[in-house]
C-alpha cells in the first residue's frame, strides 16, 4: 500500500439547476407563510384583530408557495 498511486481523476462538475432560484423562493414562501399563520393564531388569543391581520396574509403567502410548486412542475427542464 505504500506505493499506491493517488487518484488524480478530475471529478465532473455538475451544471447548475435551471430552476434553483424558483425552488428556493417556493420554500421561503411556504415556510414563511406558515410561520406567520402560526404566529397569527398565537397572537389572536390575546388580540383577535392583530392575529387575523397576521394569519390571513401568511396563509396567502403559503398558498402562493404551493401554487408555485404546481408552476414548477409544469416548467420543462432546459
Amino acid at each position: 500500500m505504500a506505493n499506491a498511486a493517488p487518484n488524480n481523476t478530475p471529478t465532473p462538475v455538475k451544471p447548475p439547476k435551471p430552476h434553483a432560484r424558483l425552488e428556493k423562493w417556493i420554500w421561503i414562501l411556504i415556510y414563511g407563510g406558515l410561520f406567520l399563520v402560526i404566529l397569527g393564531i398565537a397572537t389572536g388569543r390575546t388580540e383577535p384583530a392583530l392575529g387575523w391581520s397576521m394569519a390571513v396574509p401568511g396563509a396567502v403567502v403559503a398558498l402562493v408557495g404551493f401554487v408555485l410548486i404546481y408552476v414548477r412542475s409544469r416548467l420543462g427542464d432546459k
